[in-house]
């Protein structure tokens, strides 16, 4: 378990999914880890549970793409720990429904965006200010998780591709007013990853990869991208802030 002195990592959405992938990988390393998810507790006691074998684990119910459960979420971290290290803005979702661009609504468009940008481009303020007034003891690093659909077009879901591309461009814009401060900021772009968000996608996919969609034959998982994190995390990057780690195979590398 855990020392006083261990790091902490706050991972949203990290109860499930690619989150729940990124913070077992945290949990391996030696992390504390505060969580936040929509669900109350009790929806995610198996995973908590699980996480809890390895490491001390605060979960918050918080909606990031609600502002006003920003500063609550922080302060409920730095109470509970004391510190807060690493802020990992994982949280996102889908359209409800995939729909051509030509019958997309400005609903879908605001939800997708408010969750998807809006709210981690002002969590990530929330913690800033934060690092801005606190000493560090330790690697502190921010790490925005977006996707290939920041630069890969799919016209059926066009709100979900420009919320990642407004959240790769968060974190350039993040790297470069943070540098004063030592606080490194990373952008981890995941491709195609087995989870609940591609379950309904998964028969489509996998004709597609078993075609050389990628050059690494093969779905990825939660586990890929949790280890990409924890490396950013650890501080094995030390020199590469604004950097964007690709998680996807090989499947947006150019070729002939």
């Amino acid at each position: 378990m855990n020392t006083p002195s261990s790091p902490v990592a706050l991972v949203t959405g990290g109860a499930s999914g690619i989150g729940l992938g990124i913070a077992r990988c945290l949990a391996r390393d030696g992390f504390a880890l505060a969580l936040c998810g929509r669900r109350d507790e009790s929806s995610v006691a198996d995973a908590l549970a699980e996480l809890r074998q390895t490491t001390d684990v605060l979960y918050v119910q918080a909606d990031v793409s609600n502002l006003g459960d920003h500063a609550r979420l922080v302060e409920a971290v730095v109470e509970r720990f004391g510190r807060l290290d690493v802020l990992v803005n994982n949280a996102g979702i889908a359209p409800k429904e995939r729909r051509d661009l030509l019958d997309a609504t400005p609903e879908s468009f605001d939800h997708v965006l408010g969750v998807n940008l809006r709210g981690p481009y002002f969590l990530t303020q929330a913690v800033a200010r934060h690092f801005a007034a606190t000493p560090a003891d330790g690697h502190r690093c921010i790490v925005f998780v977006t996707s290939i659909s920041a630069t890969v077009a799919s016209i059926n879901r066009g709100e979900y591709c420009i919320s990642k591309a407004g959240l790769a461009m968060a974190s350039r814009l993040w790297a470069v007013r943070l540098a004063e401060i030592g606080v490194p900021v990373y952008e981890v772009r995941p491709g195609v990853i087995a989870s609940d968000m591609t379950a309904g996608v998964k028969e489509k996919y996998d004709a597609m990869i078993a075609d050389g969609l990628m050059l690494q034959p093969r779905w990825g998982t939660p586990n890929d991208v949790g280890r990409a994190v924890a490396v950013l995390a650890r501080g094995d990057l030390p020199y590469s802030t604004g950097a964007v780690v690709m998680v996807d195979g090989g499947l947006t590398t150019e070729r002939l």
